[in-house]
Protein backbone atom coordinates (compact mmCIF):
# COMPACT_ATOMS: atom_id res chain seq x y z
CA UNK A 1 0.00 0.00 0.00
CA UNK A 2 1.31 3.72 -0.78
CA UNK A 3 1.58 5.98 2.38
CA UNK A 4 -0.35 8.90 2.52
CA UNK A 5 0.66 12.08 4.64
CA UNK A 6 -0.87 14.79 6.18
CA UNK A 7 0.50 18.00 7.22
CA UNK A 8 -1.27 19.50 10.26
CA UNK A 9 -0.49 23.01 10.90
CA UNK A 10 -0.92 25.42 14.11
CA UNK A 11 -1.46 29.49 13.29
CA UNK A 12 -1.57 32.17 15.37
CA UNK A 13 -2.99 35.23 13.65
CA UNK A 14 -3.27 38.97 15.22
CA UNK A 15 -6.15 40.79 14.00
CA UNK A 16 -4.64 44.43 15.20
CA UNK A 17 -7.54 46.29 13.02
CA UNK A 18 -10.47 44.48 14.80
CA UNK A 19 -12.44 46.35 17.23
CA UNK A 20 -14.39 43.83 17.70
CA UNK A 21 -15.59 40.31 18.19
CA UNK A 22 -17.80 40.60 15.05
CA UNK A 23 -14.84 42.46 13.18
CA UNK A 24 -12.68 39.58 13.70
CA UNK A 25 -15.11 37.39 12.67
CA UNK A 26 -15.07 38.75 9.37
CA UNK A 27 -11.85 38.52 8.92
CA UNK A 28 -11.38 35.26 9.95
CA UNK A 29 -14.09 33.91 7.90
CA UNK A 30 -12.29 35.31 4.85
CA UNK A 31 -9.81 33.69 6.25
CA UNK A 32 -10.64 30.33 6.66
CA UNK A 33 -12.42 30.32 3.49
CA UNK A 34 -9.19 31.46 1.51
CA UNK A 35 -7.48 28.34 3.50
CA UNK A 36 -10.36 26.25 1.85
CA UNK A 37 -10.86 27.39 -1.94
CA UNK A 38 -7.16 28.04 -2.82
CA UNK A 39 -5.47 25.12 -0.38
CA UNK A 40 -8.61 22.50 0.19
CA UNK A 41 -7.40 23.00 3.71
CA UNK A 42 -9.91 22.00 6.56
CA UNK A 43 -9.82 24.64 9.16
CA UNK A 44 -11.02 24.82 12.79
CA UNK A 45 -10.75 27.63 15.32
CA UNK A 46 -9.29 25.75 18.23
CA UNK A 47 -8.61 28.83 20.59
CA UNK A 48 -9.07 32.19 21.42
CA UNK A 49 -13.07 32.35 19.96
CA UNK A 50 -13.59 35.21 22.37
CA UNK A 51 -10.67 37.18 22.16
CA UNK A 52 -11.30 40.24 19.49
CA UNK A 53 -7.58 40.57 17.71
CA UNK A 54 -6.12 36.89 18.32
CA UNK A 55 -7.09 33.47 17.00
CA UNK A 56 -5.30 30.13 16.86
CA UNK A 57 -6.32 28.04 13.67
CA UNK A 58 -5.18 24.11 12.95
CA UNK A 59 -5.52 23.52 9.77
CA UNK A 60 -4.92 20.35 7.71
CA UNK A 61 -3.46 19.31 3.99
CA UNK A 62 -3.15 15.52 2.78
CA UNK A 63 -0.45 14.40 -0.11
CA UNK A 64 0.57 11.32 -1.30
CA UNK A 65 3.73 12.15 -0.34
CA UNK A 66 6.32 13.89 2.07
CA UNK A 67 7.26 16.47 0.10
CA UNK A 68 4.26 18.00 -1.42
CA UNK A 69 2.77 17.85 1.84
CA UNK A 70 5.45 20.17 2.98
CA UNK A 71 5.00 22.02 0.00
CA UNK A 72 1.38 22.97 0.49
CA UNK A 73 2.08 23.99 4.15
CA UNK A 74 4.68 26.32 2.74
CA UNK A 75 1.99 27.77 0.20
CA UNK A 76 -0.63 28.11 2.80
CA UNK A 77 2.39 29.80 5.37
CA UNK A 78 3.72 32.36 2.50
CA UNK A 79 -0.16 32.99 1.59
CA UNK A 80 -0.96 34.09 5.71
CA UNK A 81 1.93 36.16 5.73
CA UNK A 82 0.83 38.33 2.76
CA UNK A 83 -2.47 39.03 3.76
CA UNK A 84 -1.24 40.41 7.17
CA UNK A 85 0.74 43.14 8.35
CA UNK A 86 1.61 41.49 11.43
CA UNK A 87 1.75 38.11 9.59
CA UNK A 88 1.44 34.67 10.74
CA UNK A 89 3.10 32.30 13.18
CA UNK A 90 3.06 29.10 12.30
CA UNK A 91 3.78 25.48 13.40
CA UNK A 92 3.73 22.58 11.02
CA UNK A 93 3.84 18.53 11.37
CA UNK A 94 3.84 16.24 8.58
CA UNK A 95 3.13 12.87 9.04
CA UNK A 96 2.58 9.80 7.16
CA UNK A 97 -0.44 7.04 7.37
CA UNK A 98 2.28 4.63 9.07
CA UNK A 99 3.75 7.60 11.59
CA UNK A 100 0.46 7.73 12.73
CA UNK A 101 -0.09 3.89 13.08
CA UNK A 102 2.56 3.67 15.22
CA UNK A 103 4.42 1.80 12.63
CA UNK A 104 6.50 4.90 10.77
Amino acid sequence: MADAFVAVLRIDLHFPHAGSLKAKRSELAAVKAGLHQRFGASVAEVAHQDTWQRTTLLASVCAGSEGRAGDHADSIGRWLDGRSDAGAHIQRRVASWLDMEGLG
